[in-house]
């Protein structure tokens, strides 16, 4: 099958040329957040609330911390600083609605047997923020403690707690809600002690019950009183915390305070992921212990947040002139509770300088502001088409990173180091350090050679080193690279393949939503739906609804390949089966176990729009040379836009252009 890659148009307009990107000056990229506000804003972020002390028993696992942060929205307080009752206010949490299904489906499952109850559950909906899933969570339990609540991805699912029902038939279910609330609570040092009982075996059933399900969050012991004994169960101080095994489960671990401190970076020049490997070196931390929302473009000034694990406030403020001399300048740094999460982010704000305007054909340079108004008015209303765009896949002009990640996908781990490793032409020291090892195999050499700077380079050479270039050595290589640099190569298989299916839907069907086609049924602008659509909100387009134009182009999306996604169910769902095929993954899981990799696969716009777009045209006379030259002007545009997250610039300036700018 003959790839498509021709990239299509939505304007017909004639555009113009122009050259970006002559000065990293020339492209500034700021991030903005999920509520739309710029990453380099100079007010401070919103301080942690401290908790009264008397009241703290009654709080979730983040307000037994001590700290709630202030402005969520579940998480009332009082004048006095205390947390609320209506923090546990289902009403405020999950909406009348669901709040009165879920009281119904809770009655349903105190009435029904035994058996009914292992298959009985009910979806509250979906939560994007971690905080907001924390409220639904310590809410429903506090309510509802005979209920657990299981978060899948982003959905919070409720079901009947077998541990609670093991405990209500050996204490009263009173005793058995207090207790699991209690639990909950998770305040270190405190206590509860169920009723007197003055049989020794019923106890032994209770202490072994509370050992084996809470045994590293807790110590029992039982007390005498008069001529009764109680048990008492007392939470551990955190660092008493599981020192009797170092296994871990997953509730365990969350009971583990870890340092995270957030900051804003700005960079010039600089690959998100070098900015990265030279921050970690200096820290001493690894690479992964840094998370980001997106990857920013090299060739420019870029401004984005970013989270480090391990490291404190005062520590990474000590660093800051040494990032300095590398072209990176950190601000608002300060405390936070857990790391980004990638694509947590509303978009991009972009202040660019187009240089050098010139008409394509004919028209004289007096048409300039004609065409660029053209063009810009056009885009704006019509938006483009949602490509990624080059940075997508690596600077390379030899091997890009989709055909690394191609490999990866095949499990042939020994392909994709070679072509991770293959030389660019020139005789640069990485150059040299590459060829070298594809024409000796000796990575002890080839890492003497490799720069200081290339970290991903020098880590995968060190595993090869280390464990051989064969296949379970290169394998070894891959997993010495942190996941996010592992993945990137998949996501850039997968988004070649997206901008490929694109031009196919838009060069085959009509540019409208058609029978079998995928639409997105939120808003576009919807916590920044560009790259997250869940199936959940995916719909097949009927052939009643193509008839009676329901849905508009800009609501159809293209799926990423991934193992949870579905695919059109017309000739374009055809085309996604035949060209995984030509590449050889017709039987692709998009799971690589043994380097630790899954692609779940997403849902992306076929369109995009620039929002609040401002241009301004600049025709600057350059004076006559006598002898020399004639005078003649140059012109240039000043163009600012926001994206959403995952939408590129440059693709939006073809567009506009008509033209790779």
């Amino acid at each position: 099958m003959e790839r498509d890659t021709q990239p299509c148009f939505m304007s017909d307009h004639e555009g113009f040329c122009g050259s970006i990107k002559n000065s990293t000056r020339d492209f500034v990229v700021i991030e903005l957040d999920v509520q739309g506000r710029p990453v380099n804003r100079t007010d401070r972020p919103e301080e942690p609330t401290k908790l009264a002390s008397t009241e703290v028993r009654q709080c979730s696992q983040k307000a037994s911390l001590g700290e709630v942060t202030a402005g969520m929205a579940s998480m009332v307080q009082n004048g006095d600083g205390v947390l609320s009752q209506e923090g546990f206010d289902l009403n405020v949490i999950l909406g009348s609605s669901v709040n009165e299904a879920l009281e119904e489906f809770a009655s349903k499952t105190v009435a029904c047997s035994e058996e009914q109850k292992e298959d009985t559950e009910m979806t509250l909906g979906t939560f994007p923020d971690k905080q907001q899933r924390a409220s639904v969570h310590r809410a429903v339990r506090h309510n509802y403690p005979f209920l657990m609540t299981v978060t899948h991805q982003t959905e919070i699912r409720v079901k009947v707690d077998r541990d609670f029902r093991e405990l209500s038939q050996l204490v009263s279910e009173e005793e058995a809600e207090d207790f699991f609330r209690f639990i909950d609570a998770k305040v270190p040092g405190s206590a509860f002690t169920f009723l007197p009982d003055d049989s020794k075996e019923h106890r032994t059933s209770v202490h072994h019950f509370v050992s084996r399900r809470f045994g590293k969050l807790v110590e029992t012991k039982s007390f005498a009183e008069q001529d009764k004994t109680a048990i008492t169960v007392r939470l551990r101080e955190k660092g008493n915390q599981g020192k009797k095994s170092r296994k871990r489960t997953a509730s365990d671990s969350e009971e583990q305070v870890e340092t995270y401190t957030g900051f804003t970076l700005k960079k010039e020049n600089l690959e998100t992921l070098e900015a990265i490997s030279y921050m970690a070196a200096v820290l001493g931390v690894l690479p992964s212990d840094f998370s980001y929302a997106g990857i920013k473009d090299k060739r420019a000034i870029t401004y984005q947040s970013m989270v480090v694990k391990k490291i404190s406030t005062e520590r990474l403020l000590e660093k800051t002139s040494e990032f300095e001399r590398r072209g990176m300048q950190l601000s608002n740094i300060h405390p936070v509770s857990e790391p980004l999460r990638l694509g947590r982010l509303q978009g991009n704000h972009f202040d660019l300088v187009i240089r050098d305007l010139k008409p394509h054909g004919k028209c004289s340079s007096s048409d300039l502001e004609v065409l660029v108004k053209e063009a810009v008015e056009n885009v704006k209303a019509r938006g483009f088409v949602n490509y990624y765009g080059p940075q997508r896949f690596g600077n390379s002009q030899t091997v890009q990173a989709d055909q690394v990640g191609l490999a990866l996908l095949k499990e042939d781990t020994v392909a994709a180091v070679r072509l991770f490793l293959s030389p660019e032409e020139g005789e640069d020291l990485q150059n040299k350090a590459k060829r070298h090892f594809l024409h000796t195999g000796n990575a002890k050499e080839s890492l003497l050679l490799m720069p200081a700077y290339k970290a991903r380079e020098r880590l995968m050479l060190r595993a090869l080193h280390r464990y051989g270039s064969g296949q379970e050595g290169c394998g070894r290589a891959w997993l010495s690279l942190p996941h996010g640099m592992r993945v990137f190569y998949l996501h850039a298989y997968c988004s070649r393949l997206w901008n490929e299916a694109a031009s196919y839907r838009l060069n085959t069907l009509p540019h409208r939503p058609v029978q079998g086609d995928l639409v997105c049924t939120r808003p576009q602008r919807d916590n920044s739906a560009t790259e997250e659509s869940d199936t959940a909100q995916v719909h097949v387009v009927t052939p009643a609804e193509e008839k009676d134009n329901v849905f508009s182009l800009e609501q159809v999306v293209l799926p990423m390949p991934g193992n949870s996604v579905k695919y059109p169910e017309n000739v374009l769902g055809k085309w996604y089966q035949d060209r995984l095929a030509q590449d050889g993954l017709s039987a692709c899981r998009f799971r690589i176990t043994s380097l630790k990799l899954n692609v779940p696969g997403c849902y992306r716009p076929l369109l995009a729009y620039p929002y609040d777009i401002t241009y301004s045209l600049h025709v600057k006379e350059e004076p006559h040379v006598m002898g020399l030259s004639p005078s003649h002007s140059t012109a240039s545009l000043t163009l600012s836009f926001d994206l959403d997250s995952s939408c590129y610039a440059t693709v939006c300036l073809r567009e506009i252009m008509k033209c790779e700018p």
